[in-house]
């Protein structure tokens, strides 16, 4: 029912505890699940009291069932065991203090865990959570890991010493945590987002030694599992050993199978890369003196050839085909020009021979008239008519006379 209050008008502490114990009467029975912290089961005592606390949370109720109810599952019933009640919230006036009374418990069984897993890691994986792509690859050498583990642990001492014994310069953030029970989760998720959250941390380590596979749920716990895929720096699970499989292993960018495992895979060996180092220097060294002789072999060897050894001989060789072209070009051209020589000759001597000149010196004359047309026929002159007579030493005038000379030649029509 509603109550009307003010300043001037206030109710008793014992009124509204009394309100709020009538309003959680109401309130029907539920199914929780939980995990039991604290057990309380006192001698002559009817009642069995216990605490129940979320696996992912910090938050715990109070559980009373009666000794009659417990003793059914009472073989199974131990701190940190996982539990199913059926209960129905009650308010407990006098101190104010909520609590569950229980009428049934239910152990969660194996195999209901293991269910219950599988069908998380089957929804994780369609998010795409431990999908291949989104894994990173680990820095060569990080200058910090952070090591998330359970405080003097054998885990945190195989890390360590081994990280160390491989390379001695390593720098370690430790962060001590609870690594099972009710605790652990969230002390392992506040200390994975702490060292991602630091700059000088290039690599995280999560690492616990072997359990059952109760002892290693934490570590399939969902919060975890988003909290690590969210992480912006490598994460390396080291749960366990080779047989372990929490989802931790599935969302870290790498699975290591022992804490000594993961110590090989963050850091290199000294020694190994002191190692590597030489013999890619040696192989370097070789591979270079290999190409160094191998250059000076093809440098003698092209020395040695004649064009090298002896690049006069070259010259004087064709010095040689030049002196023969020379003389071979100056005999061609000499036999040349004693023929064009002789084709002179004997078209000289043919014109000669052809020429008037020739004839006239046999005696002959060539009559011209004043014209300078030769007389060719005795009709082209007449008596009287001045000529020309031309001899092989020279030229004189005649004139045709009326009557033949006394030789018995003259003219005639």
């Amino acid at each position: 029912m509603a109550v009307t209050t003010s300043a001037e008008t206030p109710i008793p502490v014992g009124d509204v505890s009394r309100l709020i114990g009538g309003w959680i009467d109401r309130l029907g029975a539920v199914w929780v699940e939980g995990q039991i912290t604290q057990l309380s089961r006192r001698p002559g005592f009817g009642v069995v009291f216990l605490t129940l606390r979320d696996p992912a949370r910090d938050v715990s109720l109070r559980v009373t069932c009666y000794r009659a109810v417990f003793d059914k599952v009472a073989d199974v019933m131990r701190e940190g065991a996982r539990i199913v009640v059926h209960a129905k919230p009650e308010w407990y006036a006098p101190r104010g203090e909520l609590s569950l009374r229980a009428t049934e418990i239910r152990a969660v069984g194996m195999g209901e865990l293991l269910l219950r897993l599988e069908r998380l890691k089957r929804e994780l994986a369609a998010e795409g959570l431990f999908a291949p792509e989104r894994k990173r690859r680990l820095p060569f050498l990080p200058g910090c890991v952070g090591l998330v583990t359970g405080r003097a642990s054998a885990a945190e001492r195989d890390v360590l010493e081994n990280a160390r014994l491989r390379w001695p310069a390593v720098r370690f953030a430790v962060r001590n945590v609870a690594v099972q029970g009710v605790h652990a989760v969230p002390q392992v998720v506040a200390a994975v987002r702490e060292l991602d959250a630091d700059p000088a941390v290039d690599v995280i380590v999560v690492a616990r030694g072997g359990g059952s596979v109760e002892d290693l749920l934490p570590f399939s716990d969902e919060e975890l599992v988003r909290a690590v895929a969210a992480c912006g720096t490598p994460v390396v699970s080291a749960i366990g050993h080779e047989p372990d499989a929490p989802l931790l292993d599935l969302v870290a960018d790498l699975r290591a199978s022992t804490p000594t495992d993961a110590a090989k895979r963050v850091v290199p060996d000294v020694g190994e890369e002191v190692a590597r180092v030489r013999e890619l220097r040696d192989r370097a060294r070789r591979v270079l003196a290999s190409r160094v002789d191998r250059e000076e072999r093809g440098l003698a060897a092209a020395r040695s050839r004649p064009a090298l050894a002896a690049p006069h001989r070259l010259v004087d060789g064709r010095a040689e085909q030049v002196a023969d072209l020379v003389a071979r070009s100056r005999r061609t051209l000499g036999h040349l020009l004693d023929r064009a020589a002789a084709d002179v000759e004997h078209t000289r001597a043919r014109v000669v021979a052809l020429s008037p000149a020739a004839t006239l010196k046999r005696g002959y004359a060539v009559l011209q008239r004043t014209d300078g047309a030769a007389v060719r026929a005795v009709g082209d002159i007449a008596p009287g008519d001045v000529l020309r007579a031309r001899v092989a030493d020279g030229a004189f005038g005649v004139r045709v006379g009326d009557e033949p000379a006394e030789t018995g030649i003259g003219w005639r029509a």
